[in-house]
């Protein structure tokens, strides 16, 4: 059965997840999730107490069913192909263009890091999660996170780690919700015009490096 995967997001600056350009992505961060999620599994994103737009926890900032999974070498390569603008430009003054999350160059001796919202401190994490989430069936709320229900309360968790088996008695029940939402974007990243994206990634280096310090510290 699939499993629905359950985290806190404290820095949604559009990065991780990427929403953009028709594709959910999870590439960097989060490594304990990229390596363990199967296709069909879903992954949620829900909100945090010190989130940059006030307390948005019990608020669901996305969802994504993961429907292929790639090496991030591969994901390098199709984004060098396919998904051009998933590669940041860090110059940009699109900030959508500016978070792309294919920030590792694996075209000559890679992977070489890009310019984009991480920094070496975050090549540990973001090359041992090993693998890219990829999804076309997604719903991204940002800034304008979504009010759980009640009954999906559960899913929710505000410490590192995540949840995934335990989701497993309201797994229907988060399906069948999120489905009547509206699939694509539907706001901004929460840390657009509100905080420098370019400190996210140190933030997400530590939370990442406690994550896999405690392996996937489920309940």
């Amino acid at each position: 059965m699939p499993l629905l995967y359950s985290y806190c997001i404290p820095y949604d600056d559009g990065a991780a997840p990427n929403p953009f350009w028709g594709i959910c992505t999870l590439v960097i961060c989060k490594p304990v999730i990229r390596r363990a999620a199967e296709v069909g599994d879903w992954v949620a994103g829900t909100g945090s107490k010190n989130s940059p737009v006030g307390d948005t926890s019990g608020h669901l900032v996305y969802a994504m069913r993961v429907e292929k999974k790639l090496t991030m070498k591969q994901y390098d390569e199709h984004c060098r192909t396919v998904l051009l603008d998933k590669i940041p430009d860090w110059r940009s003054s699109d900030p959508q263009r500016r978070v792309g999350d294919s920030i590792y160059d694996f075209s000559t001796f890679g992977p070489v890091l890009r310019p984009s919202v991480h920094s070496p401190g975050n090549y540990a994490t973001d090359l041992g999660g090993r693998l890219a989430l990829l999804s076309s069936e997604y719903y991204y709320f940002g800034k304008g996170a979504v009010r759980l229900p009640e009954h999906l309360l559960p899913i929710v968790r505000q410490e590192q780690g995540h949840r995934s088996s335990s989701n497993a008695p309201i797994f229907d029940a988060f399906i069948a919700w999120i489905r009547l939402q509206r699939k694509g974007v539907n706001g901004t990243p929460q840390m657009w015009g509100v905080t420098e994206i370019d400190k996210s990634g140190l933030c997400r280096a530590a939370e990442d490096q406690e994550d896999e310090r405690q392996g996937s510290w489920e309940c």
